[in-house]
């Protein structure tokens, strides 16, 4: 049996942790706050207190933290002072996650020069990107000589249209310039001006159709020399995504396996939805027999590339009966599920939308489930003579292995099949879960059709997706880790943590804090005024805020959140003009435009209205004078009508639970506090929240929903609480 080292924060750790948090403070001239000292005590016990055999392999299962941390309690530092000399001395690596582009950058230009400068801590740190955001040295290669890497590959590439050819091939030249004089790394994010997206697909790759050492660019290789930083690196960047599709392959592909890192989840809140979309599946009825199809009419071409090689000549021919099998069920499940849905005569002329057909408790009919059991097998077996193929090209790449078949030819083919064989393991895995029933006391899946017109063609989409990450999180992400820290501003519903383990897979063994906030929130009112109006009655509530917005302050700097586009627009519409030049609506602007207009016009001393919807609940930083106001029309209340929510509420339903008591309160708690914490983003911020929803005060959850605020004044129906 494995001897355990008793990882308890020694006082050496501790005494660096407390020496480099002093050198900050005094280096940047910062003052102590109470929160964040409170959260890097409480990140050094949890990770300090790790249990690990000789090895370094974790022993304790008490290695993960979950920290709500308000604006302004400075948790990024707080974090980073706390895990790094821990990571350090454990011999992991400190992982930094993040959601948004905004704080991946915060953290990487800002708070990370920051400490390395004032911390008196010696460090690396490197920013993570998946291959995708990377240029593909030899298809730069390919472009330069004029040409596709082989005839067929761009007639498998959707939405493959681009700018007319002079124009993509010099910006190959201006890249390949630019990349051999060291100018640019060859990330798309630090190229000076916008890609379009159907040129960078010509110039990048994936891990299925890289050939890794075998590549004759692999020295020159952009994503290797990144990885090859990655490699000296204390502290590595990354998103969310990006730490999900790793962990999705297995670990260790692009970062360092889960086991040899602490992960840092800021704006954790995001992390149960970003889980969710990488386990969904769909399928395009006819977009996958057009692809089937392109590859039965270059079967010739490829039989006159690659049948040199006798196990690859066995292998293609193989693939006409593989197709032949696919084609006709695949028409079979287009008729079915048109029937399902009693769509026979396809989607009605005036339908402009998509329509989704959902199937129940996620339960497919009988017919349709066997259809998918033959789909299954039929994938399968074309996944695997794909594979094979794809494996024998990489092989003709070693100089060492003799396979028959010239490595010019492997390297030209390679992309395709590999390619295809995504595709058919994309469609094994959709075909996979239409066919697997759930356990009898499990979360169903999700799974539905949906119908629309693509380029004026009809097309079917069959979908599948859990309803919940948790037990995925739960078993790839904290049970193989060594250690993680989950933080936002907004981590509780209804000021408690439960929604957040029931959809994170957090185990209640975990530790839980929510860190008290700098702020004085009492500078600022929270209003139920008496034009608040129960949205039910559409037209009243409507025009309570037309009225609302006409008697706001000309030289106020307002948000006014909405929940509905229409809604919005008919508002816009109905006000008087002096009053709509104050307005900058969503969606008229860029969101960076409209945020610099609105700070103009308050520099100028101007009013400005801001007319927003959810994503501007969030994410917006507006200090001082920039907001005074935020007016919040109606509770964020989001219905379930997706698939994907309206199968988890009914399952809720059917086991005697009240979904919206149990998911859209909470959720519209955790909406509510960040909508109401677009006010106060500094120590000296004031303003007023008006909230013009009568249902926080004659409905029973609308105690709860304003209790789980922070403590603002009151103020309902005009009159002081």
């Amino acid at each position: 049996m494995a001897e355990t080292a008793s990882q308890a924060l020694d006082p050496e750790l501790k005494a660096t942790i407390q020496a480099a948090y002093r050198q900050v403070l005094e280096g940047l001239e910062l003052t102590p706050r109470y929160g964040q000292r409170l959260m890097i005590a409480e990140i050094a016990r949890t990770l300090g207190g790790i249990e690990a055999d000789d090895a370094g392999r974790r022993l304790s299962n008490e290695h993960v933290c979950v920290l709500e941390a308000g604006t302004g309690t400075g948790k990024t530092l707080a974090y980073l002072l706390a895990a790094l000399p821990i990571a350090q001395a454990r011999g992991k690596r400190l992982v930094i996650s993040t959601a948004t582009v905004a704080l991946q950058e915060q953290v990487l230009h800002h708070d990370l020069p920051a400490l390395k400068a004032h911390s008196g801590l010696d460090f690396e740190y490197a920013l993570a990107k998946g291959r995708g955001r990377y240029l593909c040295v030899a298809r730069l290669d390919q472009a330069l000589e004029g040409g596709e890497d082989n005839p067929t590959l761009s007639l498998f590439e959707e939405a493959m249209t681009s700018r007319d050819g002079d124009d993509f091939q010099a910006l190959a030249h201006e890249m390949a310039e630019a990349y051999s004089a060291g100018r640019w790394e060859g990330d798309r994010d630090s190229w000076p001006t916008g890609i379009d997206d159907a040129d960078w697909r010509r110039l990048t790759i994936d891990h299925r159709q890289c050939t890794n050492r075998r590549c004759g660019h692999f020295g020159a290789c952009a994503f290797f020399r990144a990885r090859r930083g990655l490699d000296q690196a204390d502290i590595i960047v990354a998103n969310h995504d990006l730490v999900l599709a790793d962990l999705s392959l297995g670990g260790g592909l692009v970062l360092p396996s889960p086991k040899e890192c602490i992960y840092v989840f800021d704006e954790g809140h995001h992390l149960p939805d970003k889980a969710l979309d990488h386990f969904y599946h769909r399928l395009p009825v006819n977009g996958t027999l057009r692809w089937l199809r392109t590859l039965k009419k270059s079967l010739t071409e490829l039989n006159t590339a690659l049948a040199v090689q006798p196990t690859l000549a066995r292998l293609l021919g193989s693939l006409p009966e593989a197709i032949a099998a696919l084609e006709p069920r695949l028409g079979e499940a287009f008729a079915m599920g048109h029937r399902i849905a009693e769509l026979e005569h396809g989607l009605p002329e005036e339908a402009s939308d998509a329509v989704h057909h959902r199937f129940s408790m996620g339960r497919v009919p009988e017919a349709l489930s066997e259809q998918a059991g033959a789909m299954v097998t039929a994938f399968a077996e074309l996944s695997r003579t794909l594979e094979s193929m794809a494996d024998i090209l990489r092989e003709s790449l070693d100089p060492e292995k003799a396979t028959g078949l010239p490595r010019e030819q492997a390297e030209a083919w390679l992309p395709l099949i590999a390619l295809l064989h995504g595709r058919a393991l994309e469609a094994h895995a959709l075909w996979q879960a239409l066919a697997t029933a759930d356990p009898e006391d499990g979360v169903p899946q999700a799974r539905w059709l949906t119908f629309e017109r693509v380029a004026g063609e009809a097309e079917l989409t069959f979908s599948a997706s859990p309803v919940s990450a948790a037990e995925t999180l739960a078993r790839h992400l904290w049970g193989t880790c060594y250690g993680a820290v989950v933080t936002s501003a907004t981590l509780t519903a209804l000021n408690r943590f439960e929604r957040l383990q029931e959809r994170a897979g957090l185990a209640n063994r975990y530790r839980y804090q929510r860190l008290p906030s700098p702020f004085d929130y009492s500078r600022a009112v929270l209003s139920v005024p008496p034009e608040a109006v129960d949205p039910s009655n559409r037209e009243a509530h409507e025009r309570a805020l037309i009225d609302f917005t006409q008697a706001l302050g000309e030289r106020e700097a307002v948000l006014m959140l909405f929940s509905s586009r229409k809604q919005m627009r008919a508002v816009l519409d109905a006000l008087p003009e002096a009053v709509r030049q104050r307005v900058l609506a969503q969606n008229h602007l860029p969101k960076r435009e409209l945020l610099q207009r609105h700070r103009a016009r308050v520099d100028a001393g101007e009013g400005s209205i801001i007319f927003g919807l959810a994503s501007f609940a969030e994410g917006i930083d507006l200090p001082g004078e920039y907001l005074t106001h935020v007016v919040i029309t109606r509770l964020p209340f989001s219905v379930p009508d997706d698939p994907v929510g309206a199968t988890l509420a009914e399952w809720i339903e059917s086991r005697g639970g009240n979904p919206f008591m149990r998911i859209s309160v909470p959720d519209a708690s955790i909406r509510l506090v960040q909508a109401c914490g677009r006010l106060i983003r500094k120590e000296a911020d004031q303003g007023r929240i008006t909230l013009l929803d009568r249902r926080v005060l004659t409905r029973r959850y609308g105690r709860a929903l304003l209790d789980s605020l922070p403590p603002f004044r009151r103020e309902i129906d005009g009159m002081a609480q």
